[in-house]
């Protein structure tokens, strides 16, 4: 069984919410990503979505394009962040990896290259915002040959049909978008996301998760009451950019963030 869907099922038999934690690989510098990424298991995350330095970015907000641009001043490639996910691994086999980002790194790698490295390094899934289902037919089949979950967005805006399409090839977990806008914009409305999942729990098994806009305890906590997890992203690359010219102060903000978040859902 896959790593995700391991940690999906334990879950739920615990009746507990996910906690998914995202940061950009190689900020501020590629040689603290491992620990980063230690820290937020020790914080409580249950699944990691590790971002990949693009330089043109369409569903992130200012402060992601910023961690990708110092990322990307450093030359972090696709395969720095595969071995980074292979050092991860060293000493943590368990915490499922996603890795997010967008296709064009993936197709200039090489589908079926990249799909075999991934799988070496010890990654569990993918998520490319411009990679659609209906545009997955050669790459998806790839990844699942080598166990590796497409993982895909649906948007408040997303029609019933679409939707419908999405939830048919998507694995591990659906990432539900809370907001129509780019990632740090306005809180998340748990009452309007509880709207939007109601109809997606009718097409599909896989675990729910909802990500833009949760930025603290109380907003994942409310969140967490109608979803089956919660995904947090910018305000933890904001700790690191708050950080960056003391990185050695970072894995305990991002610990601290997301412990209270951690506490906050189990509550």
């Amino acid at each position: 069984m896959n790593r995700i869907d391991q940690r999906f099922a334990d879950l739920k038999a615990q009746g507990r919410r996910a906690l998914i934690p995202y940061i950009t690989a190689g900020d501020p510098s590629p040689a603290y990503t491992v620990g980063f990424m230690h820290a937020l298991v020790r914080g409580g995350a249950d699944v990691i979505e590790l971002g990949v330095p693009f330089s043109d970015p369409m569903a992130d907000g200012p402060v992601i394009q910023k961690a990708c641009e110092r990322a990307l001043r450093h030359d972090v490639r696709l395969v720095d962040l595969l071995e980074m996910v292979s050092e991860f691994r060293r000493d943590d086999p368990h915490t499922p990896v996603v890795l997010m980002g967008y296709l064009n790194p993936v197709e200039r790698l090489g589908g079926e290259h990249f799909a075999d490295r991934a799988a070496e390094a010890g990654v569990d899934g993918v998520l490319l915002v411009d990679m659609p289902p209906e545009e997955a037919d050669l790459l998806g089949p790839v990844l699942k040959a080598r166990g590796l979950a497409s993982i895909f967005l649906v948007a408040p805006t997303t029609s019933h049909a679409r939707a419908a399409t999405i939830c048919a090839h998507g694995e591990g977990y659906l990432y539900y978008v809370s907001l129509k806008g780019v990632t740090g914009g306005a809180a998340a409305d748990a009452a309007d996301i509880a709207d939007h999942l109601a109809p997606l729990r009718e097409m599909t098994d896989l675990p729910l998760c909802v990500g833009f806009g949760i930025r603290d305890g109380a907003s994942a906590a409310a969140v967490g009451q109608v979803a089956d997890g919660v995904i947090v992203g910018s305000v933890l690359v904001q700790q690191i950019a708050d950080n960056a010219e003391t990185p050695e102060a970072i894995p305990a903000a991002l610990e601290a963030v997301l412990g209270e978040m951690r506490q906050a859902l189990d509550t």
